[in-house]
């Protein structure tokens, strides 16, 4: 990877940090370029307490100066302001057991079992305070930094929700509904689909049950070429699903049309290719989602993902105790009804993250103005071609 990051930090800890290293020295970056991004991924109708507790605001501990940044790796840090209620359940020091807050009873879909059985766990706080999905804001602060050195090459991007629980949107997507869709509380297209799910998210929260849903985010201005198809790890559709996956419940990925072209003959699915002096190579249609061989072709960039109910619920269902052996219900953990709506937006930051990293594998260049001028002289390059 030429722009790669680590993160660390549990979700009652002090901080989420991270260190991000490949950025091209001179990229403008303030606060303001990335907190947006964390507010917008707290946001949506469904969540729970714990979005009331935290207004999550980045800090650059290093790597920028001057409203620029310096080439050298950023530090990031995002503090947990629920800390404070948890200094103690979270002491790293020494303590007797069991431990205040222990969990012992794993949850169903969660990765309390497998890691409590990997790590050797019997308090599995250990392993959720990780597998947490809090751990995504520090991802989504890094793709808001992937997205601003996007914007700086011409690509702009967005995400939104088709689907959540079961209520489609019967308002197709268009760039010209951006406004709506980033005031909408479920970045939904459809005023009336919105209505309708909302209503589902109240009936869920009163059976104690929790609803899952469609993402889908969009990139354009992408040049063609980004990813390889000479070896299957830069092949870029499997770089951008192996970070959709990573999103806790993210279960499925496609790229443009995938699994409705499953079902249709070729002469339906594949996208023609034309020419023109004024617009150059182009397409009609995009039902591959912008991607072919491993590798952008120019067109809009289409992710979708599925994203499954949250694994907490109120109404636990029955496990067994690692402790004891015995059978009881699952723990609870306080939670969301449904998270679809700040998925959507994780997903974007995501996608970001995988692009930022394919533009600087192509072009390089230790300062921004370097890697603005050879994307421009490829653009006049593929026009030409």
């Amino acid at each position: 990877m030429n722009l790669r990051f680590l993160s660390a930090g549990e979700s009652h800890g002090p901080q989420l940090t991270a260190v991000v290293d490949g950025l091209p020295a001179g990229l403008p970056l303030s606060v303001d370029d990335v907190n947006p991004w964390l507010k917008k991924r707290q946001g949506g109708y469904g969540r729970g307490r714990r979005m009331a507790i935290e207004a999550d605001q980045i800090i650059f501990a290093a790597g920028v100066r001057g409203g620029r940044t310096t080439g050298a790796p950023l530090a990031l840090i995002i503090e947990n302001r629920d800390w404070q209620n948890w200094t103690e359940i979270m002491d790293p020091a020494a303590g007797n057991w069991p431990r205040r807050k222990a969990l012992t009873t794993p949850r169903p879909g969660h990765a309390d079992l497998s890691g409590g059985v990997k790590y050797g766990h019997k308090d599995l706080r250990d392993v959720l305070e990780r597998a947490s999905a809090r751990e995504t804001a520090m991802r989504v602060a890094v793709g808001a930094i992937a997205h601003k050195l996007l914007g700086e090459l011409g690509v702009e991007s967005i995400s939104y929700v088709p689907m959540l629980g079961g209520v489609e949107s019967g308002v197709a997507f268009s760039w010209e509904l951006r406004e709506r869709i980033e005031n909408s509380p479920l970045r939904m297209t459809d005023p009336a689909a919105e209505a309708r799910a909302i209503t589902a998210i109240d009936a869920a929260k009163a059976a104690g049950d929790t609803l899952g849903g469609l993402l889908e985010t969009r990139f354009r201005g992408l040049i063609p070429g980004l990813g390889s198809y000479v070896q299957y790890d830069r092949k870029l559709d499997g770089r951008i699903a192996q970070m959709a996956l990573s999103i806790p419940a993210v279960k499925g990925v496609e790229i443009g049309e995938a699994f409705a072209a499953a079902a249709k003959p070729g002469s339906e699915v594949h996208d023609a290719i034309y020419r023109s002096e004024e617009r150059g190579w182009y397409r009609r249609s995009n039902r591959a989602g912008g991607l072919e061989g491993g590798m952008t072709n120019g067109e809009e960039l289409v992710v979708r993902a599925a994203l499954k109910p949250i694994a907490t619920l109120m109404r636990p269902l029955p496990s067994v105790d690692v402790v004891s052996h015995q059978m009881a219900d699952a723990a609870r953990e306080r939670s969301d009804v449904t998270a679809v709506p700040a998925a959507s937006v994780i997903l974007e930051a995501l996608t970001a993250i995988v692009l930022a990293d394919a533009y600087l594998e192509k072009f390089g260049g230790d300062t921004l103005a370097e890697l603005r001028e050879r994307v421009a002289a490829y653009r006049e390059r593929v026009r030409e071609y």
